[in-house]
């Protein structure tokens, strides 16, 4: 079972910075998740929100502000954090806007034609299922995940009718029967955030294939 650091490891550093994945690696994960917004100069930065009120001493829309003043708030590009995980793990990508596909491809692209990468190194997802799309349009060779926290019947249908690699469910909605019938269809479960020990033991029960958690050295 794949033991994934959500945005880094949140429980215990900023999420989303260079530290906290870091501490993820050290940790021992097999993936990192992380988001992706777009920076004015359209750079691909590392930050959960659409803001960057929350997780730093700034304010202001990432989209209106440039890739260089957002690093000086701590918030990393996506080649950053490529640089410093070095495929010590794979790297779950998630698309917060339809906008970031064609950039986050590009990237992903050049670290496996430049640097030796391999497409298993990276998995995509996003709750914009039309985003999901536009990646596999562009390169039908780089793994998604459908990330739902509502519909898993349509989240499956939609793997389906995409070829995804995986589904990113809101682990609630997990039964055994469901994770049975998901697997059956070759596809990884990766729920998400799973933190207290009872929720832990819960999840890992149903045989997922991995799990996303603030706290990945309990899993």
């Amino acid at each position: 079972m794949h033991k994934i650091g959500h945005r880094g490891a949140k429980g215990y550093v900023a999420e989303n910075t260079l530290d906290s994945f870091q501490k993820a690696i050290e940790l021992g994960v097999d993936g990192i998740e992380l988001d992706v917004h777009l920076s004015l100069d359209e750079k691909v930065m590392v930050i959960h929100d659409d803001t960057i009120d929350r997780t730093t001493l700034g304010k202001g829309f990432v989209k209106d502000i440039s890739s260089s003043e957002l690093e000086t708030f701590g918030i990393p590009t996506l080649e950053a954090v490529f640089e410093l995980v070095n495929r010590n793990c794979f790297i779950n990508v998630e698309l917060k806007t339809y906008e970031t596909a064609d950039k986050v491809v590009e990237i992903i692209e050049k670290y496996v034609a430049e640097k030796h990468w391999k497409y298993e190194h990276f998995i995509v997802s996003s709750f914009d299922w039309n985003a999901l799309q536009q990646v596999v349009f562009l390169n039908d060779k780089i793994r998604i995940g459908i990330l739902t926290e509502s519909d898993l019947d349509l989240a499956l249908a939609f793997a389906k009718f995409i070829k995804a690699y995986s589904v990113h469910p809101y682990y609630q909605l997990l039964t055994e029967e469901n994770v049975n019938q998901m697997q059956s269809k070759n596809f990884k479960v990766y729920p998400w955030t799973i933190n207290e020990q009872e929720a832990i033991i819960f999840v890992k029960s149903l045989n997922v294939d991995g799990i996303i958690s603030d706290f990945p050295d309990r899993l």
